[in-house]
């Protein structure tokens, strides 16, 4: 990022996921504008889920979101987190959390069961055990704990009358119970994730446009994705020296370029005809991906006979789709 801004003279916002927040990173990011996810194992981070109180989230201008503003300075370094909750993610987290809490409760009654058929020496024994496996239980506590003792005889079978037990042993009984505190903890951070900037300023970059700024991130992150698909074959390709490997970057990057800039404007042509095209799953959408088109437009061929060209398999469904992606692609297929 710094030899970046060293090559080029522009005032740009850095934006980068939680792989670059770090006290390192940041130090050495002082003179750049920046814009980052904190990772949610932070201590700090985690304090702050902890203290915030919903009351502090105001609803954002982009629908479906709430944010929180608040003063940081880790790494020594003046910045602004941005506490954000995303409504649709929060559905989705809690339903997550119930489905582990379910599965831990399983789990835990299985261990519970294990521990109340094991036989101890002596109550510290029994207690100690008894501990051990509250603290490996995240979702539950271990209530009503009792320590039963019973006699030993060593000769097997029932004792004769008036046989008095020279041994005991001691058994754990239980019962478990909700850690209603961790879980409403849970409930609480569900569908929040902090956001950080070094811009302070909300009049050079507000509270939603630090979100707006993040999310566009995605659409980057999916063009690389592309690019290392197996359907772009470039894993078929072996460079020998970093000089090849810059090149053939440049050219891939070149490629993502054309490939986002058709995307778009197949897209903005579907929205001004307010048109939609069937999606992998047969659901109509306005915002199709481009390799799912090429995928539409496969085994087409042309064929040249006595001289004349032809194009073989062109549906009209493939027709009606080329109306939306411009006069020179539709002269491609010899529409024109």
């Amino acid at each position: 990022m710094k030899e970046f801004r060293e090559n080029w003279e522009l005032d740009a916002l850095f934006v980068a996921d939680a792989a670059m927040y770090g006290e390192e990173n940041l130090q050495q990011l002082n003179q750049l504008r920046w814009l980052s996810r904190v990772p949610g194992t932070l201590s700090e981070a985690k304090q702050l889920m902890l203290q915030l109180s919903d009351d502090a989230l105001k609803d954002s201008e982009i629908e479906g979101y709430r944010l929180a503003s608040v003063c940081s300075k880790y790494a020594g370094i003046k910045q602004r987190w941005l506490v954000v909750e995303s409504e649709s993610r929060k559905s989705a987290d809690l339903e997550q959390l119930e489905e582990k809490i379910t599965t831990a409760s399983v789990i835990a009654q299985k261990q519970l069961l294990s521990l109340s058929q094991e036989k101890f020496a002596c109550v510290p024994d029994a207690e100690q055990a008894a501990k051990k496996l509250g603290k490996e239980l995240r979702y539950h506590d271990i209530e009503d704990l009792e320590f039963v003792v019973h006699p030993s005889h060593r000769r097997p079978g029932r004792p004769r009358k008036g046989v008095t037990a020279k041994n005991y042993y001691y058994q754990v009984k239980g019962s478990l119970a909700i850690n209603s505190e961790l879980v409403n903890r849970e409930k609480n951070r569900a569908g929040r994730f902090i956001l950080a900037t070094n811009v302070l300023e909300h009049q050079f970059l507000s509270d939603d446009e630090l979100l707006r700024e993040y999310k566009a991130q995605q659409s980057t992150e999916r063009g690389f994705r592309f690019l290392k698909d197996p359907m772009f074959f470039a894993d078929s390709i072996f460079l020998k020296n970093p000089e090849r490997v810059a090149a053939l970057a440049m050219v891939m990057g070149l490629c993502l370029l054309v490939y986002s800039l058709g995307q778009r404007a197949l897209r903005q042509a579907l929205q001004a005809a307010k048109e939609s095209i069937p999606n992998q799953v047969g659901k109509p959408t306005t915002t199709p991906t481009l390799r799912w088109i090429f995928q539409c437009f496969q085994s087409i061929h042309l064929v040249i006979i006595n001289g004349a060209k032809q194009i073989a398999n062109l549906t009209e469904e493939r027709q009606w789709l080329l109306q939306f992606l411009g006069a020179s692609c539709r002269k491609y297929y010899l529409l024109l």
